[in-house]
């Protein structure tokens, strides 16, 4: 698992763990049952703060993608298991937005717009 940041960029360096961990859950690359790396060693390796990558954990854990357990660190959850499937849904809408003309900006719109 690699675990990306940009230190250049304008968003927070635990949202950029977070949503490097939900790329990988999206892709397929973690599956539910995998750990992930110990905050420390994260930390070590992108040379930030433990308590950074713990908290990219924590939000992580907070929408119900990770679990954290003392002893066992964090493992992919259960439930984190269906947006596989739904990535799989959003590539289909992203290709045929895409074909009838409707730009990512657009559709970003759109899909915000709808949402309950």
């Amino acid at each position: 698992m690699l675990i990306r940041i940009d230190g250049d960029s304008a968003t927070a360096i635990f949202d950029q763990v977070a949503a490097s961990v939900r790329s990988d859950i999206l892709t397929g690359h973690l599956i539910p049952g995998d750990r992930l790396p110990p905050a420390r060693e994260v930390a070590t390796a992108l040379d930030i703060n433990v308590h950074t990558v713990l908290r990219a954990y924590q939000q992580l854990r907070d929408e119900g993608l990770v679990d954290l357990r003392r002893g066992r660190g964090a493992v992919i959850s259960a439930s984190a298991g269906p947006l596989v499937d739904l990535a799989h849904d959003i590539h289909a809408l992203v290709a045929r937005a895409s074909a009838l003309g409707v730009s990512p900006a657009t559709l970003a719109s759109l899909v915000k717009d709808t949402t309950p």
